[in-house]
């Protein structure tokens, strides 16, 4: 991974030690977890001039500090906002910068709760959303209008993992005054640094990656100057924190992230490779792999791959595609993925585009891949592909 940013280190170790004053907690290591409400100041001058630190548990923490604090470092941007979910994380952005009468334009390959929030939620608001194909690039100022405040962009694309390009959409959005805001879950901070590719809000499910471990629930948004006040006023005026018991969990997950990402893109790689010479697949989405149509520019802009893909069957009824998966012995079948396990589940792009038209010839499985070993789960696999042809 290379340097970036203004820090005198190199990402790994940025992770490690982002965010620790170990001589502050008494030559401990990690911080603690600081769990409270109240906050006392010493005189009523203090109290009514906010002259202290903290003032409120929901305004912040030594814990929430040393999360925020690193990932700031890590991100590039001016402030960091804690959330309950990756979902809360993608309203709590939109809210920030959206009000009644503005125009949102949103990637047609995000993920679907976010569609969800921009049909029902804002809809009531009184905010209007097109939804855009995720290759127009630049040509995205011929879709905006006055009342464009922010475009929404997901690279690689939920399910189908289109990559878009950043960099002129961003440079199309800014010269129209409005705002970049982008779901960076895929690759985390750590593989794209959105504020540098020129995104406004960058947001992340800390669920996946950042907590790695299957046994958190947090969101994370970073903005850049432009959005900081505009960030910090919707976080606080919606009453948003976090459990600080979910923060540890989160900080802990943070000083493995590297490593961890480092297998789980050798690992999808390698299963991705493997599947794509299977007959029984008639593709593989992955933008790592040379073949995929988005590789260059992820090649151009990301410093990696997470293990996250899907895959296109070749055609077979749904009983086939359930005898594939149900007998499945190391891949779980959950909706979640950026754990340490391995996990596949059948989807259905087509039904939730409007923009753009999705029609696969067969089935299609999100796979992720996790820590385990690659040779268990190709053999998982194989097996998997061996009922799924019989059964076709």
């Amino acid at each position: 991974m290379t340097r970036h940013g203004d820090t005198p280190f190199g990402p790994l170790t940025s992770l490690v030690h982002a965010g620790r004053d170990p001589a502050a907690q008494h030559g401990f290591v990690n911080p603690p977890i600081v769990r409270g409400s109240t906050v006392l100041s010493p005189t009523v001058a203090d109290l009514e001039g906010h002259t202290g630190r903290y003032t409120y548990g929901r305004r912040g923490s030594p814990t929430v500090d040393a999360l925020t604090d690193a990932l700031n470092e890590i991100e590039g941007g001016a402030h960091v906002a804690l959330v309950p979910s990756g979902l809360n994380a993608v309203t709590t952005a939109l809210l920030a910068v959206l009000g009644a009468g503005d125009h949102l334009l949103m990637v047609d390959t995000v993920y679907q709760p976010t569609r969800h929030f921009c049909d029902t939620f804002l809809k009531r608001m009184g905010v209007a959303t097109s939804y855009y194909d995720p290759h127009v690039g630049a040509d995205i100022s011929d879709l905006m209008r006055p009342e464009t405040k922010a475009v929404f962009v997901e690279s690689p694309g939920s399910l189908t993992f289109e990559v878009q390009d950043v960099p002129a959409i961003a440079g199309a959005v800014h010269a129209r005054g409005a705002a970049v805001i982008m779901d960076n879950t895929w690759a985390t901070p750590l593989l794209f640094r959105a504020h540098d590719h020129g995104v406004d809000l960058s947001l992340t499910a800390g669920t996946k990656y950042l907590g790695g471990h299957a046994d958190l629930l947090l969101g994370t948004i970073s903005a850049n100057a432009a959005y900081a006040g505009a960030l910090k006023h919707a976080h606080g005026a919606l009453g948003l924190c976090v459990g600080p018991e979910d923060v540890f969990l989160a900080l802990r997950g943070l000083r493995t992230l590297g490593v961890r990402l480092a297998h789980h893109q050798a690992a999808g790689l390698r299963v991705a490779r493997w599947l794509a010479s299977r007959p029984e697949v008639a593709r593989v989405m992955h933008p790592a792999l040379e073949t995929d149509p988005g590789h260059e520019l992820w090649k151009r802009d990301f410093q990696g791959a997470s293990g996250l893909f899907a895959i296109e069957l070749t055609p077979g009824p749904k009983a086939a595609v359930a005898a594939f998966l149900d007998g499945l012995k190391l891949f779980g079948l959950g909706y979640s993925w950026g754990g340490f396990e391995s996990l596949a589940i059948p989807f259905e792009a087509g039904p939730i585009r409007t923009a753009t038209r999705w029609s696969p010839l067969g089935p299609t499985i999100r796979i992720h891949i996790g820590l385990e070993e690659v040779e268990d789960l190709i053999a998982d696999l194989d097996a998997g592909l061996a009922r799924y042809a019989a059964a076709r």
